[in-house]
Protein backbone atom coordinates (compact mmCIF):
# COMPACT_ATOMS: atom_id res chain seq x y z
CA UNK A 1 0.00 0.00 0.00
CA UNK A 2 2.54 2.46 1.03
CA UNK A 3 4.44 2.00 -2.51
CA UNK A 4 1.16 2.93 -4.65
CA UNK A 5 1.08 6.21 -2.14
CA UNK A 6 4.45 7.22 -3.23
CA UNK A 7 3.85 6.08 -6.43
CA UNK A 8 0.69 8.79 -6.07
CA UNK A 9 2.55 11.72 -4.52
CA UNK A 10 5.19 10.94 -7.56
CA UNK A 11 2.50 11.58 -10.32
CA UNK A 12 1.07 14.46 -8.37
CA UNK A 13 4.56 15.92 -8.35
CA UNK A 14 5.32 15.44 -11.76
CA UNK A 15 1.99 16.95 -12.81
CA UNK A 16 2.37 19.94 -10.66
CA UNK A 17 5.86 20.65 -12.62
CA UNK A 18 4.60 19.36 -15.79
CA UNK A 19 1.43 21.70 -15.72
CA UNK A 20 3.20 24.55 -14.59
CA UNK A 21 5.92 24.28 -17.62
CA UNK A 22 3.22 23.59 -20.21
CA UNK A 23 1.05 26.07 -18.98
CA UNK A 24 4.09 28.88 -18.78
CA UNK A 25 5.38 27.70 -22.41
CA UNK A 26 2.45 27.70 -24.02
CA UNK A 27 1.73 31.87 -22.30
CA UNK A 28 5.22 32.76 -23.55
CA UNK A 29 4.88 31.46 -27.46
CA UNK A 30 1.26 32.85 -27.47
CA UNK A 31 1.28 36.08 -25.73
CA UNK A 32 5.00 36.38 -25.26
CA UNK A 33 4.27 36.73 -21.43
CA UNK A 34 6.94 35.50 -18.64
CA UNK A 35 4.70 34.18 -16.20
CA UNK A 36 7.00 33.90 -13.03
CA UNK A 37 7.29 37.43 -11.95
CA UNK A 38 8.30 35.88 -8.25
CA UNK A 39 11.03 38.47 -6.75
CA UNK A 40 10.85 40.36 -9.63
CA UNK A 41 11.29 43.90 -8.60
CA UNK A 42 10.55 43.20 -4.77
CA UNK A 43 12.76 44.62 -2.67
CA UNK A 44 13.27 44.09 1.57
CA UNK A 45 11.29 41.52 3.29
CA UNK A 46 8.42 40.81 0.21
CA UNK A 47 11.44 39.59 -2.19
CA UNK A 48 12.66 37.20 0.67
CA UNK A 49 9.68 35.61 1.33
CA UNK A 50 9.08 35.03 -2.59
CA UNK A 51 12.86 33.65 -2.78
CA UNK A 52 12.37 31.68 0.62
CA UNK A 53 9.00 29.93 -0.96
CA UNK A 54 11.06 29.35 -4.11
CA UNK A 55 13.86 27.18 -2.35
CA UNK A 56 11.30 25.58 0.52
CA UNK A 57 9.20 24.51 -2.55
CA UNK A 58 13.06 22.77 -4.13
CA UNK A 59 13.84 21.27 -0.76
CA UNK A 60 10.29 20.02 -0.05
CA UNK A 61 10.42 18.42 -3.34
CA UNK A 62 13.41 16.61 -2.86
CA UNK A 63 12.00 15.38 0.83
CA UNK A 64 8.98 14.00 -1.58
CA UNK A 65 11.68 12.62 -3.99
CA UNK A 66 13.59 10.95 -1.32
CA UNK A 67 10.10 8.82 0.36
CA UNK A 68 9.74 7.95 -3.39
CA UNK A 69 12.40 6.12 -4.18
CA UNK A 70 13.67 5.54 -0.99
CA UNK A 71 16.69 7.89 -0.66
CA UNK A 72 18.15 8.09 2.84
CA UNK A 73 20.77 11.36 2.32
CA UNK A 74 18.36 14.27 3.39
CA UNK A 75 18.59 18.54 3.41
CA UNK A 76 18.28 18.00 7.43
CA UNK A 77 19.85 15.10 8.41
CA UNK A 78 18.29 15.35 11.59
CA UNK A 79 16.56 11.65 12.66
CA UNK A 80 13.96 13.04 14.69
CA UNK A 81 12.88 15.25 12.01
CA UNK A 82 12.31 12.74 8.92
CA UNK A 83 11.17 10.50 11.36
CA UNK A 84 7.25 9.14 10.65
CA UNK A 85 5.34 9.77 14.02
CA UNK A 86 1.86 9.16 12.83
CA UNK A 87 1.58 6.01 10.11
CA UNK A 88 -2.05 6.32 9.96
CA UNK A 89 -3.86 4.72 6.57
CA UNK A 90 -7.04 6.77 7.12
CA UNK A 91 -5.19 10.28 7.46
CA UNK A 92 -2.93 8.98 3.97
CA UNK A 93 -6.00 8.77 2.27
CA UNK A 94 -7.57 12.08 3.69
CA UNK A 95 -4.08 13.86 2.63
CA UNK A 96 -4.01 11.70 -0.90
CA UNK A 97 -7.96 13.39 -1.28
CA UNK A 98 -6.99 17.01 -0.53
CA UNK A 99 -4.11 16.39 -3.28
CA UNK A 100 -6.08 15.46 -5.77
CA UNK A 101 -9.17 18.19 -4.77
CA UNK A 102 -6.72 20.51 -4.53
CA UNK A 103 -5.02 20.21 -7.81
CA UNK A 104 -8.70 19.82 -9.62
CA UNK A 105 -9.17 23.62 -8.27
CA UNK A 106 -5.42 24.89 -9.74
CA UNK A 107 -6.50 23.42 -13.45
CA UNK A 108 -9.91 25.21 -13.28
CA UNK A 109 -8.10 28.48 -12.05
CA UNK A 110 -5.59 28.00 -14.84
CA UNK A 111 -9.00 27.71 -17.11
CA UNK A 112 -10.14 30.86 -15.75
CA UNK A 113 -7.00 32.71 -15.65
CA UNK A 114 -6.73 32.76 -19.40
CA UNK A 115 -3.51 35.10 -19.97
CA UNK A 116 -3.84 36.67 -16.87
CA UNK A 117 -2.06 33.72 -15.03
CA UNK A 118 1.06 34.97 -13.06
CA UNK A 119 3.41 33.45 -10.34
CA UNK A 120 3.54 36.16 -8.38
CA UNK A 121 2.64 39.64 -8.57
CA UNK A 122 3.16 41.84 -12.21
CA UNK A 123 2.75 44.86 -11.16
CA UNK A 124 3.99 45.89 -14.83
CA UNK A 125 1.71 43.73 -16.97
CA UNK A 126 -1.12 42.15 -14.86
CA UNK A 127 -3.95 41.26 -16.91
CA UNK A 128 -7.16 41.83 -16.58
CA UNK A 129 -9.26 41.33 -12.97
CA UNK A 130 -10.32 37.60 -13.08
CA UNK A 131 -13.51 37.02 -11.13
CA UNK A 132 -15.67 34.14 -13.28
CA UNK A 133 -15.20 30.58 -13.24
CA UNK A 134 -13.74 28.99 -10.18
CA UNK A 135 -13.26 32.87 -9.09
CA UNK A 136 -16.80 33.22 -8.62
CA UNK A 137 -16.06 30.79 -5.43
CA UNK A 138 -12.93 31.44 -4.15
CA UNK A 139 -10.44 34.50 -5.05
CA UNK A 140 -7.47 32.65 -4.29
CA UNK A 141 -8.30 29.40 -5.85
CA UNK A 142 -4.41 28.50 -6.56
CA UNK A 143 -3.23 29.21 -2.95
CA UNK A 144 -5.75 27.38 -1.82
CA UNK A 145 -4.55 24.90 -3.91
CA UNK A 146 -0.78 24.85 -2.62
CA UNK A 147 -2.57 24.83 0.93
CA UNK A 148 -4.41 21.74 0.46
CA UNK A 149 -1.51 20.15 -1.25
CA UNK A 150 1.01 20.99 1.71
CA UNK A 151 -1.17 19.93 4.12
CA UNK A 152 -2.35 16.67 2.26
CA UNK A 153 1.27 15.76 1.98
CA UNK A 154 2.15 16.23 5.83
CA UNK A 155 -0.60 13.87 6.55
CA UNK A 156 1.11 11.08 4.18
CA UNK A 157 4.09 11.41 5.36
CA UNK A 158 3.72 12.74 9.02
CA UNK A 159 6.89 13.54 10.00
CA UNK A 160 8.04 16.73 11.57
CA UNK A 161 9.33 18.48 8.63
CA UNK A 162 6.06 17.95 6.26
CA UNK A 163 4.37 19.27 9.39
CA UNK A 164 6.13 22.27 9.47
CA UNK A 165 6.23 22.87 5.56
CA UNK A 166 2.25 22.77 5.86
CA UNK A 167 2.12 25.30 9.00
CA UNK A 168 4.71 27.56 7.33
CA UNK A 169 3.42 27.60 3.87
CA UNK A 170 -0.05 28.39 5.06
CA UNK A 171 1.49 31.26 7.45
CA UNK A 172 3.56 32.44 4.42
CA UNK A 173 0.65 32.14 1.50
CA UNK A 174 -2.34 34.17 3.52
CA UNK A 175 0.75 37.52 3.74
CA UNK A 176 1.35 37.01 -0.05
CA UNK A 177 -2.38 36.78 -0.13
CA UNK A 178 -3.00 40.05 2.17
CA UNK A 179 0.11 41.71 -0.02
CA UNK A 180 -1.69 41.13 -3.94
CA UNK A 181 -4.95 42.33 -2.28
CA UNK A 182 -3.59 45.89 -1.52
CA UNK A 183 -1.88 45.73 -4.75
CA UNK A 184 -5.22 44.76 -6.53
CA UNK A 185 -7.27 47.10 -4.46
CA UNK A 186 -4.60 49.85 -5.65
CA UNK A 187 -4.83 48.88 -9.22
CA UNK A 188 -8.26 47.70 -9.86
CA UNK A 189 -9.86 50.16 -7.31
CA UNK A 190 -13.40 49.60 -7.17
CA UNK A 191 -14.14 46.73 -9.34
CA UNK A 192 -11.78 45.13 -7.14
CA UNK A 193 -13.83 46.19 -3.97
CA UNK A 194 -16.98 45.41 -5.39
CA UNK A 195 -15.37 41.39 -6.22
CA UNK A 196 -14.09 41.03 -2.46
CA UNK A 197 -17.61 41.90 -1.28
CA UNK A 198 -18.97 39.02 -3.61
CA UNK A 199 -16.47 36.14 -3.27
CA UNK A 200 -14.70 35.38 0.15
CA UNK A 201 -10.68 35.26 0.48
CA UNK A 202 -10.46 31.47 0.74
CA UNK A 203 -13.75 29.60 -0.13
Amino acid sequence: MDALINLYQGIMLILLFLTLTIRSIFLYLKNGIFPFVIGKDKKGFNAVIEILFLIGLLIWSYEIITIIFNIEFHIIPIDFVNKIILNNIILKYLGMGLIFIGYILFLMSLVSFGKSWRVGIDSKNPGKLVTNGIFSITRNPIFVYIDLYFVGTALINTNILFILFAVLVIIGIHYQILQEEIFLSNFYGQEYSEYKKRVRRYI
